[in-house]
């Protein structure tokens, strides 16, 4: 089974930016932690960060029918971008979005996804284990 991880703005930053929202640990980390978890499981991991809109757009075209799961943290992007929700709607590749912290329990701008509309199911606001949660969902889907 292949996944990859995409990442929106300032997404690189996890473990120094607001460690108040986000926590301490360093994402980039987490993520070499998590590919060794899932190596054993014959699970390959891959992850891609962006702050532009346009290469994340093209990422997701990109890697469409070439993995069996697509886990999309657009950040704030997931607020605004039209753009972003259209190629997740036009691509077969299924997409869960994952948000680290509870948008709902912060700033309202925050508390419409319109990335989410067009994604197969959210996780929200379990820190960077959000991630590892929507690895496990793919899992659970595919039958591991």
């Amino acid at each position: 089974m292949k996944i990859i991880i995409i990442n929106g703005p300032n997404l690189e930053f996890i473990g120094k930016r607001e460690p108040e929202i986000y926590g301490n640990k360093n994402i980039k980390e987490y993520f070499y932690e998590l590919k060794n978890i899932y190596k054993s499981k014959n699970i390959d991991l891959e992850w891609f960060f962006s702050n532009k809109e346009g290469e994340i757009i093209k990422k997701l075209q990109e890697v469409d029918t070439q993995c069996d799961g697509i886990i999309l943290n657009a950040g704030g992007y997931s607020h605004t971008s039209v753009a972003i929700s259209d190629t997740i709607r036009m691509i077969s590749t299924p997409v869960i979005e994952v948000h680290i912290s509870n948008i709902f329990s912060r700033e309202e701008y925050r508390h419409i996804s319109l990335t989410a509309i067009n994604a197969i199911g959210v996780i929200i606001g379990f820190g960077l284990k959000s991630y590892k949660l929507a690895i496990e969902s793919f899992l659970i889907s595919n039958g591991k």
